[in-house]
């Protein structure tokens, strides 16, 4: 009788347990429960080549990840130019504007500028390309040392900014790019490593 009773409370349990989940949201398959900020939305990867050249390659928060972009570039025999701290009023014949997003405070004060000058210069620099009909590709692949309160500063407007998103999987644990390229429909791919990168990005040209 007491064996009896025990398997009992030991079914009861788990089915206990599976209402729990169920009504919690388990996240076992990589989903995200919606409870916790929407983020859970599908995201598709590019689909065809949108892109054109030349570009303009810019850092988004003065990291050195801008300089490993510029290798991915010529590695590609992308046809650009480089300019850090381009302003809107700088921008000429591009037809393709690349963001390396991702902040660092010894590069700001290396370029002489605070964290809210940068995200000044981002919004002004992001609305004078899409005046002018630039093609806009925000890539972050610093990874996750590359987030925190600084980088996601300014991940927030170039990402939703952007018309293209390439992003390493390390950087986007959160689901944050995610959640931003799903809500403003926007194509993103996310890669393994920052040599992954490279097809993505040449594939986005025409």
């Amino acid at each position: 009788m007491i064996k009896k009773r025990s398997v009992l409370l030991y079914i009861i349990m788990a089915l206990v347990l599976s209402m729990v989940l169920v009504a919690c949201g388990s996240n076992n398959d990589g989903s995200v429960n919606t409870d916790s900020g929407d983020n859970g939305g599908e995201v598709a990867g590019l689909t065809e080549a949108f892109a054109e050249q030349p570009a303009m390659l810019t850092s988004i928060g003065q990291s050195a990840d801008v300089e490993m972009i510029k290798a991915l570039m010529d590695n590609a025999g992308l046809e650009y130019e480089m300019d850090k701290m381009i302003t809107g009023n700088d921008l000429g014949d591009e037809k393709t504007l690349i963001l390396a997003v991702g902040g660092s405070s010894k590069g700001l004060g290396a370029a002489g500028i605070d964290a809210d000058g940068e995200l000044a210069r981002t919004k002004e620099l992001i609305k004078a390309a899409q005046d002018k009909d630039i093609q806009i590709i925000a890539m972050h692949i610093g990874g996750e040392n590359r987030r925190g309160e600084l980088s996601d500063k300014f991940i927030g407007p170039s990402a939703a900014s952007a018309d293209y998103i390439i992003v390493v999987d390390e950087g986007n644990k959160d689901g944050l790019f995610t959640d931003i390229a799903s809500k403003n429909g926007i194509p993103m791919d996310e890669v393994g490593s920052i040599a992954d990168a490279i097809e993505p990005l040449k594939k986005a040209f025409k």
